[in-house]
């Protein structure tokens, strides 16, 4: 399926100049894109890595992200966990609760039998450490700012256009990949070309995002403190301090969110762990729309979503990122064990699409079913919920079970992508 040229677009089309073939087109180098393509830097393939926003601006996005252990696995198999590390905040504490009900849930490094229970980035570092690693990679090739306007597969191969973003000269190219590779965020225009729908809901939740700086070292702990009006995280940064994603009604989150510093602190304060100690001042606030969302296919011909344009979840738990490092784990793997005349070959993306597809849905049902659990105030859903807490806190088995699933360790995990490809 394509999409119809711009007339400013089609005019340019004659001179179009034709971009060297490549096996792997990844469009999109958000921290998904960028990892994939740090994960066949050293694979032989001839990688394009397409992306339509200039980077310093994308590095300037205000977001920060928990990274579970599953992920650090990964990072660790590309080799680029070494590099990443300087600018991690690794935690060792994870305290679950339930609004003022005093019983807590308290996870700790030895139920998973790891250093850290996770650890927090935020994404400026890693989309600036991955692309600081991409530079060195001879066989990485990057576009940007362009844009893919069409995708149409001919025989063994995509036809991708693309137009530049450069508004001064406007230019238009073809390239040629065995594999184009969607990373391009939720609204993927690509997934829409390519007639792959979405399947999902928007919630009636916005979550406000700010940074806070505390005026003394705390405990190095993430907090996920679940109110009725929605969950709220909390995560340690560098620097005294914390980044929070406080999950309230659509109205009031956008309300909140326009309050001034103080305003806003006064606001904050009471749904915060005394433990955090003195704000002294708050980030720019932002604010985005909570969603489930899963595309019905994770392929099509010579072509795969992966990440944000794949699924989306509600941000409780904080899964969002990691889903999508996972989908390029297993990609990676894929890849690399396919025959290169096979990649992009229908057979082998669609089972990649089956042990994504259902891996993802388990994730998304679960961080669904914690926001309906736990922003409610039925009374018998409430007793309920604390009666979980309580045996979460009571059998250690249990307690050990939940936090490999929202770690990501429970699922089986893909072997090393990191080998080299003869070619």
């Amino acid at each position: 399926m394509t999409s119809a040229f711009a007339p400013s677009e089609q005019s340019l089309v004659a001179s179009a100049q034709e971009l060297p073939a490549v096996d792997v087109a990844i469009v999109g180098a958000g921290i998904v894109g960028l990892s994939l393509a740090c994960a066949l830097r050293n694979s032989g393939l001839a990688i394009a890595l397409i992306e339509a926003t200039p980077y310093r601006r994308e590095n300037t996005r205000g977001q920060a992200y928990a990274l579970h252990q599953g992920s650090r696995y990964f990072f660790e198999g590309i080799g680029v966990w070494d590099k990443l590390m300087p600018h991690v905040q690794p935690f060792e504490v994870v305290q679950l609760s339930d609004a003022d009900c005093p019983l807590m849930v308290d996870f700790y490094p030895q139920d998973l039998g790891t250093a850290a229970v996770g650890y927090v980035a935020e994404h400026a570092a890693i989309a600036e450490t991955l692309q600081g690693i991409l530079e060195s990679a001879s066989n990485v090739t990057l576009y940007c700012p362009w844009r893919v306007v069409t995708n149409e597969v001919q025989g063994d191969r995509a036809q991708l256009t693309l137009v530049s973003g450069d508004p001064t000269e406007a230019k238009v190219a073809h390239l040629a990949a065995r594999l184009v590779v969607a990373a391009d965020g939720g609204k993927s225009p690509l997934r829409q070309q390519m007639g792959i729908e979405p399947k999902g809901w928007k919630y009636p939740q916005s979550c406000v995002v700010a940074t806070l700086d505390v005026a003394h070292p705390q405990p190095v702990m993430a907090y996920e403190r679940f109110w009725p009006t929605g969950p709220m995280g909390v995560l340690p940064l560098p620097e005294n301090r914390y980044r929070v994603v406080w999950t309230l009604p659509h109205p009031e989150a956008e309300a909140v969110a326009a309050l001034d510093d103080r305003a806003f602190l006064a606001k904050l304060q009471p749904y915060l762990d005394p433990q955090m100690g003195e704000i002294t001042a708050v980030s720019d606030r932002f604010v985005f729309p909570a969603q489930f969302m899963q595309v019905n296919s994770y392929a099509a011909d010579r072509f795969v979503v992966i990440g944000d344009a794949a699924h989306r979840c509600h941000p409780v738990g904080g899964q969002g990122l990691n889903l999508g490092l996972r989908d390029v784990w297993n990609l990676a793997q894929q890849i690399l064990a396919t025959p290169l005349e096979e990649i992009g070959d229908r057979h082998h993306l669609m089972q990649f699409h089956r042990q994504r597809w259902w891996q993802n849905l388990l994730t998304l049902a679960f961080t669904d079913f914690l926001n309906r659990l736990f922003s409610n105030t039925w009374w018998p859903l409430v007793a309920g919920r604390r009666c979980g807490l309580w045996l979460l806190r009571t059998v250690s088995p249990l307690k050990r079970l939940v936090l490999r699933f929202m770690a990501g360790l429970l699922l089986p995990l893909p072997t090393n992508c990191q080998f080299p490809r003869r070619r």
